[in-house]
């Protein structure tokens, strides 16, 4: 049986049903692994966003909008206990179509995903105004009230985890939501849709048009009646989602790139450090994008952190991402194999030294060798520029002074890291940094109960959280005359 009779056609999710594109076009969808067809999946056009933008504010006006927030929760938890039950298909599926390794999926996104939804359930009757003495002849009060359709666009790296960072939070506040998916990663979203509606979400609730970001992402943004845009992907698109945004003025939320350093001094635990800086950078195959994709190591041990990171990455098992003894699988597309290898090309030609790795792994599927690239200076392409790919740099720095003036040095904020036994210096680093997390003496946990984000190319705005809430609602005053 091929993967084509595995999943067949895929339709649009819109208005509670599962429909055909207006214009009649499919896609194909590939596992990135063996290069085969694993769908044909709905291409969403203007038309059909426009639809479900209608469908979402139908039910933002009725079923769902007039709701118990409390009711709202208990659906939120139904559907919770449904995706637990749907472990292994949605497991499955999300390494078939993205190439993450089914050990990764089952470890952390999965039980990021249970964790969102459950967090936000409980919030949802929990989003409070509050009473505001103004004036000794007035009741002055506010009140959160839900932004209305919201339009999430999620990338192909993390599409269970990062859509629900999305649904979770934009559902408790009462919103309704049209989601887009990455076009080379749409099947899991399509599944958690049916789901939704398995656990008793109105119609219109969760709308999901897959397609192309330049047709059906630019038709979300472009829509007069979308109220929020939240999205996650690169800094380019960042920009152009920003302009259009502006027709209506609705409201954007942006989580984009990174170029995030990985700090490592003398005194640091060198052992712990070297382990956390391989998975930091190879973990996913490198699509983080707050990956640790910089190490900067001070030059007294230079040369042993080196040695020690491409033994690693020597070591590391690439193969099927089904095999639950794979550490690594297949970068998502052959787009972005072929970036990741043009850019190791470029780091080569800058003058630095690939110590490890540096080609592609195999001829069938989108494998690239974990790479461990030395003798990289600060101003060259492969430490300014995000490859999203298993490409270590590792940077060279004389004192702190040195080590923050690289770490801060790209258009980057999104993250950082340091090792250090001085308690003195890891908090003049955590202060300094242009980050919007740094971790010490470890590098990568994210919790939902953390705020999520970055500035400059890294994006604005923050996920995760009460911090989430305020992306999805706006404050009103209600102003009542006691007289005197």
């Amino acid at each position: 049986m091929n993967d084509m009779t595995v999943r067949g056609k895929q339709d649009l999710l819109i208005g509670g049903r599962r429909v055909a594109p207006l214009s009649g076009r499919y896609f194909e969808t590939l596992n990135p692994a063996t290069e085969q067809v694993i769908a044909l999946v709905a291409e969403a056009g203007a038309e059909d966003v426009d639809a479900a933008v209608r469908s979402a504010r139908e039910a933002f006006e009725g079923a769902w909008g007039n709701m118990k927030a409390s009711d709202r929760g208990r659906l939120m938890l139904k559907l919770a206990d449904l995706i637990r039950q749907s472990e292994d298909e949605l497991v499955a599926l999300e390494s078939l179509d993205s190439g993450k390794p089914v050990s990764a999926i089952r470890r952390q996104d999965l039980p990021a995903v249970i964790d969102t939804l459950t967090y936000y359930a409980g919030m949802a009757d929990k989003i409070n105004g509050q009473v505001i003495p103004a004036r000794t002849d007035a009741l002055t009060y506010t009140v959160r009230e839900p932004l209305g359709v919201v339009g999430a666009i999620i990338p192909w790296n993390f599409p269970l985890m990062i859509g629900m960072w999305k649904l979770a939070p934009a559902l408790a506040c009462g919103c309704t939501v049209v989601l887009k998916p990455a076009e080379i990663t749409p099947l899991t979203a399509l599944r958690i849709g049916e789901l939704a509606l398995e656990a008793g979400f109105p119609a219109g609730v969760i709308n999901v048009v897959p397609g192309f970001g330049k047709i059906a992402g630019q038709a979300l943004v472009d829509h007069p009646d979308v109220d929020k845009i939240s999205f996650t992907g690169s800094p380019a698109v960042g920009k152009q989602i920003l302009r259009g945004a502006a027709g209506n003025l609705k409201r954007v939320t942006l989580e984009l790139g990174g170029k995030s350093a990985n700090i490592i001094f003398p005194d640091a635990d060198i052992d712990a450090a070297v382990k956390a800086a391989a998975s930091g950078i190879f973990f996913n195959t490198g699509q983080v994008c707050s990956a640790g994709s910089r190490i900067l190591v001070h030059a007294s041990i230079y040369d042993e952190v080196v040695e020690r990171l491409a033994a690693r990455a020597a070591s590391t098992r690439i193969g099927n991402p089904g095999e639950t003894s794979t550490a690594m699988g297949p970068l998502v597309s052959e787009v972005q194999m072929k970036r990741v290898l043009d850019y190791i090309d470029i780091g080569r030609n800058e003058g630095a030294t690939v110590v490890t790795g540096g080609g592609r792994a195999g001829d069938t599927g989108y494998y690239v060798q974990p790479t461990v690239f030395a003798g990289v200076e600060h101003d060259m392409r492969i430490s300014q520029e995000e490859i999203f790919g298993p490409v270590a740099t590792v940077i060279k720095f004389t004192d702190d002074a040195d080590a923050l003036r690289i770490a801060n040095g790209t258009v980057y904020s999104l993250a950082a890291g340091v090792w250090s036994a001085d308690i003195g210096r890891v908090h003049r680093f955590a202060r300094k940094l242009k980050a919007g997390t740094v971790w010490i003496n470890t590098y990568g946990p994210t919790d939902i109960r953390l705020p999520w984000g970055g500035t400059r190319d890294s994006g604005y705005g923050r996920e995760h959280g009460d911090m989430a809430i305020e992306n999805f609602t706006e404050p009103k005053v209600v102003w009542i005359n006691t007289g005197h």
